[in-house]
């Protein structure tokens, strides 16, 4: 009992580290490379239910307190310090068959997707707590009745089961998502490495940066955990399609509602073009590009080569090339060994289930070319690569061995490479290699329904190609079909995951004071240059954040357009576009009434109506957004604008915030002329230029 008790990984739950009291189921872990037993894990009596409640209770309100610009300051301040401590989790990960290279794909690949989490909820969301979906829609004739659609956050708790892979990186890339969402995370890693996860969460709890409740672990298996859950609560799993399948079917996901997303079994492909010939720089990319999925974690990667789709004569091309530099660049061993370029699988039965696949591979046709059912000692399974005469054999497209397995299968044309393709009933990842735009273009619209990544390679990214097996934070990770049907990551589409849409509907008063965001028609504080001179009103470029108000409007008097000023700009710009110069060819088109002033010309005459030219507290006008001409303006004609504070955002770490401002351009006769946004920064508080202007 000595030996367990000092090997037993805690769990983290209900905010403290908790082990079970003389356990009597215990599973132990081994290094993967020695045998010796590393970790020993048990779940008996431990109270997951209410560490549920904990997660809903204490978990919710502590990171509801944050908005969303500050849950993302704190994902960078968490991958800083991760990053400063990432040589205890090689130290720890290596026992689980990881070698530096192997650490850099999780470890440092889970860091790098907080840091971009961090920035990208930051740059791309508003700094509340309410994101808003799409335009708004109007209902009614006067503008009265409105609608939109709004992300608010999951009030429950966000359940990670994950596979022994990738106990870092696996872990990491779905709490950036969901911690900017606003959702407590519960990590339940797979038990062959979830020691490696344990040792990562304790870093995260230690370094004092999450609230808490944030984050929570269990060590070990966790059967009834799905009975603790109800429509508040979101499943994601990573792993076996059998075991996301059972999953599915549990009552509370199919009757009270639990949200469950699956990334499950992949035998993805990579395809070589039949534009490639063996002397082609895609030829030898294409190699480099199998051997390393082969090789990368010892081929334990969801979405490693399982299929080589070649053209029919270049097989033996292929797998002579590829053996070679197997044998020529794969030293195994212990990842401790500085020598050593690949270690072994994550545990001896692990390794049992790869073998297993591909003694069905050899008896479904394959030929072994190096490799095969006769293995190295311990956890560590030679590179294997098959060969099959028939590319059809069921095997081929249905077993996939979870390791350094590839199998090579000929085409006869496109066509019939699109089809092989497709066999694998949905995939993660597809790569093609080829140098022809048109051919890229035939496999992209033909295979896109079946993958949820397609991976384009020639000679002009394969140097800076992040590569055929690597997910990427911006990019959506998962896959239709027998890839489990699932989205993770995706930029903010992830983030999204963790959030319920919501249609709203009412006045403009309503939708502004739910969203954060003035809609047209809601109140204003107007304010004209007449109130400015007089000095009974400020106009909202002299305020600063802190007292800036959505809805603080500033309507500027008219300003007539001459058609010596229409010339003017058409000579001094180059802009001689007939419309502006030429009143007879002007007249005969249907979409003006004769020469008009340039759109350009009348934004330039708006920021002149409305800019308040005097230092700060505006810093710059850094864009416009959404710009529409709307109605033609003649000379003789009129114009004025109408400037609103439509959305304000301080930036967490600045002295300074956006302020995004509604402009509308109208005509004497009051009709839109232009609708656009203008953005602005904005000092926080008016310090700089506080005596400017005054």
């Amino acid at each position: 009992m000595s030996t367990i008790i000092d090997t037993l990984v805690p769990s983290y739950l209900s905010g403290a580290w908790v082990s079970p009291e003389n356990p009597t189921r215990v599973t132990e872990v081994a290094d993967s490379s020695t045998g010796e037993i590393v970790a020993t894990v048990s779940t008996d009596g431990l109270d997951l239910a209410g560490a549920i409640d904990y997660a809903r209770d204490t978990g919710q309100r502590n990171l509801r307190e944050l908005t969303i610009h500050e849950r993302a300051l704190k994902l960078k301040e968490l991958a800083t310090y991760l990053g400063e401590h990432k040589d205890e989790l090689y130290e720890i990960a290596s026992r689980a068959g990881a070698t530096r290279r192997d650490n850099g794909i999780d470890i440092d690949g889970g860091i790098t997707t907080l840091f971009v989490y961090s920035s990208k909820g930051r740059r791309e969301l508003p700094n509340g707590h309410v994101i808003i979906d799409g335009p708004t829609e109007v209902l009614s004739r006067d503008s009265s009745f409105l609608g939109t659609h709004i992300y608010t956050t999951l009030p429950g708790v966000a359940v990670q089961i994950n596979a022994f892979n990738f106990p870092v990186w696996g872990m990491l890339e779905k709490f950036a998502p969901s911690f900017i969402a606003g959702m407590p995370t519960l990590v339940k890693p797979a038990t062959p490495s979830g020691y490696v996860t344990a040792a990562c969460v304790r870093l995260m709890v230690e370094s004092g940066i999450l609230p808490e409740g944030s984050i929570q672990l269990i060590s070990g298996s966790a059967r009834d955990l799905l009975d603790h859950l109800d429509h508040r609560d979101h499943v994601a799993f990573t792993g076996s399609a059998g075991t996301a399948a059972t999953l599915r079917s549990h009552e509370n996901v199919l009757v009270n509602g639990v949200r469950f997303t699956a990334e499950a079994d992949s035998l993805n492909a990579a395809i070589l073009g039949a534009d490639v010939t063996e002397d082609s720089p895609e030829f030898d990319a294409y190699i480099k590009a199998v051997f390393s999925e082969m090789t990368a974690k010892a081929g334990q990667k969801c979405t490693a080569i399982r299929r080589a789709i070649v053209p029919a004569p270049l097989i033996d091309a292929v797998a002579t090339a590829l053996t070679e530099r197997l044998t020529t660049k794969v030293v195994p061993g212990d990842p401790r060994d500085p020598a050593a370029t690949m270690g072994p699988l994550v545990s001896v039965e692990q390794r049992d289930d790869v073998a297993a696949a591909v003694e069905k591979l050899i008896a479904a046709g394959g030929k072994v070319i190096t490799g095969g059912a006769d293995q190295l000692d311990g956890a560590f399974f030679a590179p294997t690569v098959l060969t099959f005469e028939n590319a059809d054999a069921d095997a081929v497209h249905d077993v996939e061995a979870f390791g350094p397995v590839v199998s090579i299968i000929g085409y006869s044309d496109t066509e019939d490479a699109i089809r092989l393709a497709a066999r694998g009933r949905g995939s993660l990842v597809a790569s093609v290699i080829t140098h022809d735009p048109e051919l890229a273009a035939t496999y992209a619209h033909s295979l896109g329904s079946f993958h949820g990544r397609l991976h384009f390679l020639d000679r002009d990214d394969a140097k800076t190609s992040t590569g055929h097996g690597s997910p990427l934070p911006h990019l959506v990770h998962g896959g239709p079909g027998r890839a489990g049907g699932g989205e993770e990551l995706g930029g903010i589409r992830g983030v999204k995951h963790y959030m319920q849409r919501t249609a709203i509907q009412g006045t403009p008063n309503h939708l502004t004071a739910i969203t954060g965001e003035w809609v047209r028609g809601a109140k204003v504080n107007k304010v004209t240059r007449a109130d400015v001179e007089a000095g009974t009103a400020e106009h909202p470029f002299r305020k600063d954040l802190a007292s800036l108000k959505i809805g603080d409007q500033f309507a500027s008097d008219l300003r007539h357009v001459s058609i010596e000023e229409i010339l003017e700009f058409a000579e001094k710009t180059g802009d001689t576009f007939y419309a502006h110069v030429d009143e007879e060819a002007a007249t005969a088109n249907p979409f003006f009434p004769r020469r008009v002033a340039h759109g350009y010309l009348l934004v330039s005459w708006a920021a002149g109506l409305f800019v308040e030219p005097a230092p700060g507290p505006v810093l710059a006008n850094y864009g416009l957004e959404n710009l529409r001409f709307i109605t033609p303006v003649t000379y003789d004609d009129s114009v004025r604008i109408e400037l609103t504070a439509k959305r304000i955002t301080p930036r967490v770490t600045d002295a300074y915030g956006e302020v995004c401002w509604d402009a509308q351009l109208f005509n004497q006769n009051d009709e839109l002329v232009a609708s656009y946004d203008v953005l602005t920064l904005v000092e926080k508080v008016n310090t700089t230029y506080a005596n400017w202007g005054r």
